[in-house]
């Protein structure tokens, strides 16, 4: 302290006198000392307003220097504490909120104030997506004097939105003085200058820079494809759109190159009204945040040319349709799919054994017939749907869980009919005909037969089945019901051979004891069909669902055991138990809550190198070099089963699918989905198992065979893996 004020040691008497000449600068130093120890206390430092306080946080109003200089603007700052749990939103808040609004009207010696927004913070809250602040934040604001050098009176009325599980609103009016002076550098010029330095670059010095962008799609739902660069390994990518009213930005998902210099950032643009203007040609602010790296990029992006329509079916017309769809029939006997529907071929062709030929020949015909009408059927459903512009497909019928509890009763009520559970047919048209099936001479059950051969042959495609059918969905119904017409025809060859040629089945050995045995034999296997048809159920409605129809089929045939040792109306009654159950059982799905799994999340996440697919990657992930390998699948779907058993899971294929460098996607159709069925559409497919890969050398995709191979995947992999793009689809 100077000579202001002297203190005496320890031994010194305490008597000693104070000059008075020295008394006023020693209380002077006093005072000072205890202002500054009270403003430090206090916390009141440097310039700043008073805090506006509320139950949730506090605002006020700083600036970096104590007195406003000679220069072009005074740094400021409008600092915000929340209390935990409690945010402010960025200049644009996203799907909820406002941002901090400001008035200077009252304000002296101001001629503009410019706010700075520092990257924000993403807050995901039961699906919405709002950006902002939270615990602490300084907004800088550049504050540029009407005549500089002299005083400033700054009065900043304030109205902001503060959110938890609640939102709040708040209105105050911020007041801070600035004296005329040089400019010192305040207490507070180090939280604005920590936040400042938060702001996005505009010139990319942050070593961060947008290298393009385009838009993708029509209607009101795009996507936005954002190339992002940067000079050393990115973290976590985020981006961060601003553009036109009337549209909202998705969180957006990032494919980052294997060195990690580079990321393309995907983001869904929604059109939230048709007044809102087109967005093609609009400028975007794109904001990229990675780390406490940030850049800011004003941009056009270009508009992405849709990709050129997939030639189906052009090559031959409908005559080579046609021939492709009787062939891909036929090939459709040797497929896995037809291995549930085995004990029904092998029955009708031994319970024929040193039979009549006419009756042979007969029975055969209407088997072949019930084939043919089938397959009438599912294009007179598939004409249905392409009309109602609905998703049209091979072997969509497994996607619905009512179908599939049907067939689980038919499977039931075969195999008790083959275990001699009943012995006369059962009420009903079908269920009589089921019984017949089972006996053999009934023309009635070989058409129920055939019909149903075909229904249980069709959750998996052939070779030559998906041109085809691809043809047919592409034109009109006279063509589809053409297509499957033949396609009916193929897959009856089998049995119209027998009816020509009757002696094939009479000269096997007559039944007898050996009958019986088999019977139960090929009982038992329509039971284990009818058990993975439940396992399927259960994927799709869940397990309550497939519980209750598998016990309710169960307890059918429990009935029907009933009927065979009762009469009169005992037996009656079991009928319409039976009949009841049946019922019951078909009804059941449509009855229950869905509770099944995500298939596609859960397989992926068990299989190795797989992830769940997505449409938009596919490009992004070539552009960066990469070979993407598409894999379309279901539950229901046996020849999948055997392709990814067979060659997926298998070397060398397993191991290729896990270098880097290639991502695997796996599509899982097991139920309805929309974009999976626009996805097979854009090859011309319409039905499973399909796979395609993708790469530089093949940015449009090659498409493999139904039936897989080794040599297949990792020849097309080759050559997706080329420099050369190979014009393939």
């Amino acid at each position: 302290m100077g000579n202001w004020l002297t203190f005496a040691g320890p031994a010194a008497p305490m008597t000693h006198r104070l000059d008075f000449k020295h008394a006023v600068p020693a209380f002077a130093g006093l005072a000072a000392f205890a202002v500054c120890v009270a403003l430090g206390m206090s916390g009141a430092r440097g310039a700043a307003s008073p805090w506006f306080d509320t139950p949730h946080g506090a605002v006020r109003l700083i600036a970096a220097s104590d007195a406003a200089g000679t220069g072009e603007s005074v740094p400021l700052g409008l600092q915000f504490r929340m209390k935990p749990g409690w945010k402010i939103y960025w200049r644009s808040p996203g799907d909820a909120g406002f941002p901090p609004q400001l008035d200077w009207s009252g304000s002296d010696n101001l001629a503009e104030a410019r706010l700075a927004w520092p990257a924000p913070e993403r807050f995901s809250v039961l699906g919405l997506e709002t950006l902002g602040y939270r615990d602490e934040v300084v907004l800088p604001i550049a504050a540029a004097p009407a005549r500089p050098g002299e005083a400033m009176r700054l009065s900043a009325k304030l109205r902001y939105l503060t959110c938890d599980d609640i939102c709040v609103p708040y209105d105050t009016v911020l007041a801070l003085a600035i004296p005329p002076g040089p400019e010192t550098s305040s207490l507070e010029a180090e939280p604005i200058a920590r936040f400042a330095a938060r702001v996005p670059a505009l010139d990319g010095g942050t070593g961060l820079a947008v290298a393009g962008a385009d838009l993708a799609g029509s209607g009101g739902v795009r996507t936005l494809h954002v190339d992002v660069r940067s000079d050393r390994a990115l973290v976590a990518p985020d981006l961060f759109v601003e553009g036109p009213e009337g549209y909202s930005y998705s969180k957006p998902s990032a494919s980052v190159a294997d060195d990690r210099a580079r990321a393309l950032m995907r983001v869904t643009v929604t059109r939230l009204h048709r007044r809102a203007a087109g967005i093609e040609g609009a400028a975007l602010t794109l904001t990229v945040v990675d780390g406490a790296r940030a850049v800011e990029a004003r941009v056009t992006p270009a508009v992405a040319a849709p990709p050129p329509a997939p030639p189906v079916g052009d090559s031959g017309g409908l005559a080579a349709a046609l021939l492709l769809a009787l062939l891909g029939g036929l090939v459709l006997n040797l497929m896995p799919c037809v291995l549930p529907v085995l004990s029904i071929k092998l029955l009708a062709v031994v319970g024929h054994g040193g039979g009549d030929r006419g009756r042979v020949r007969a029975g055969f015909a209407a088997s072949s017939a019930g084939i043919v009408a089938a397959f009438l059927v599912l294009g007179t459903v598939a004409v249905g749907l392409k009309e109602a512009g609905l998703a049209a497909g091979w072997g969509i019928q497994f996607q619905q869980p009512v179908f599939l509890a049907a067939m689980i009763v038919v499977l039931a009520l075969f195999a008790g009919n083959l275990w001699g559970l009943f012995a006369i047919g059962l009420p009903g048209a079908v269920t009589q005909a089921a019984a017949g099936a089972g006996r053999g001479p009934g023309l009635g059950g070989s058409f129920v037969t055939g019909a149903l051969a075909t229904l249980l042959a069709t959750p998996c495609s052939a070779p030559f089945l998906g041109t085809a059918v691809g043809f047919a969905l592409a034109r009109g119904p006279l063509d589809i019901y053409a297509v499957f017409f033949a396609l009916g025809i193929g897959l009856a060859v089998p049995y119209l051979a027998v009816a020509l040629w009757p002696g094939l089945a009479t000269r096997l050995p007559r039944p007898g004891h050996w009958m019986v045995t088999l019977r139960r034999v090929l009982g038992v296997a329509l039971i284990g069909t009818a058990a993975w048809l439940a396992v399927v159920l259960w994927s799709q409605a869940g397990r309550d669902a497939a519980v209750t129809v598998a016990v309710l089929a169960a307890a059918a045939l429990g009935a029907l055991a009933f009927t065979r040792r009762e009469t009169g109306w005992p037996r009656r009654v079991a009928w319409g138990v039976v009949g009841a159950l049946a019922a019951l059982s078909i009804g059941a799905p449509a009855r229950m809550e869905s509770t099944g799994s995500d298939l596609t999340v859960r397989v992926a996440a068990e299989a190795g190198p797989w992830r769940p697919f997505s449409a938009v990657a596919i490009g992004d992930e070539v552009r960066l070099g990469r070979v993407v390998v598409v894999d379309v699948t279901a539950d229901w779907c046996i020849t999948c089963r055997v392709n990814k058993a067979a060659v997926l899971d298998r070397e060398p294929v397993r191991s290729l699918l896990a270098e880097p460098g290639v991502t695997a996607m796996l599509a899982d159709w097991t139920r309805p989905d929309p974009v999976i069925a626009g996805y097979l559409a854009g090859f011309g497919r319409y039905g499973i198992p399909f796979t395609a890969v993708y790469g530089p050398g093949a940015p449009r995709g090659i498409a493999l065979p139904e039936l897989l191979t080794a040599s297949a995947v990792t020849e097309a992999v080759a050559k997706a893996r080329s420099a050369t793009p190979i014009a393939t689809r």
